[in-house]
């Protein structure tokens, strides 16, 4: 019950906060029902996940949430001085990177199943959550980063090998066509 308790506070309080570009509309649709801006928000959230089960365009929705809120955030930490941020949303997209990779594989088998949009919308949302160790952070630290580090110098090795084989390719074919003429 108490973290219930914690979490219906901290949706009230982002749904108050001023700062936050919702907080307006809230308390706007809050004086106009006269309905709390908590239930009102948990009807929205009640209504999208029944339309990601089954509403049309459902891959649309749930793929605006994943990426439009994470680029405007993206784009304000790029704005910003702080580097904490920066390194927040960095670590989102290359979870979402890898998730979608990975995703692109599964796709035919998965999309079949009714709540798969609902569920893949929860796993964004639990990826961006403003909390210290949200979804990026853990998948990131648990899984990715040890294959990263396990592996960079093997990739890197076969990036320099490559760029320089397209760099010698390209000259070659430059002072090849150069002669011919």
């Amino acid at each position: 019950m108490a973290r219930v308790a914690a979490a219906k506070e901290s949706i009230e309080n982002a749904l108050k906060d001023e700062s936050k570009p919702w907080a307006k509309l809230f308390s706007m649709a809050e004086a106009k029902t006269g309905i709390d801006r908590l239930y009102i928000f948990l009807g929205l959230v009640g209504f999208l996940a029944l339309y990601l089960v089954i509403g049309v365009g459902q891959q649309l929705v749930c793929n605006i949430i994943g990426f439009v809120y994470p680029a405007y955030c993206s784009m304000k930490a790029l704005e910003s001085r702080s580097k904490e941020d920066d390194t927040k949303w960095l670590t989102y997209w290359v979870v979402f990177a890898v998730f979608t990779i990975i995703e692109f594989f599964s796709e035919y088998i998965v999309c079949w199943f009714p709540v798969y949009w609902l569920f893949k919308c929860i796993f964004y949302i639990w990826l961006m959550v403003p909390l210290e160790y949200n979804g990026s952070i853990v998948l990131y630290h648990r899984f990715i980063r040890p294959k990263f580090i396990k592996y960079q110098p093997d990739v890197d090795n076969l990036i320099s090998k490559t760029r320089d084989t397209v760099a010698k390719a390209t000259s070659d074919v430059i002072r090849d066509s150069f002669k011919k003429e």
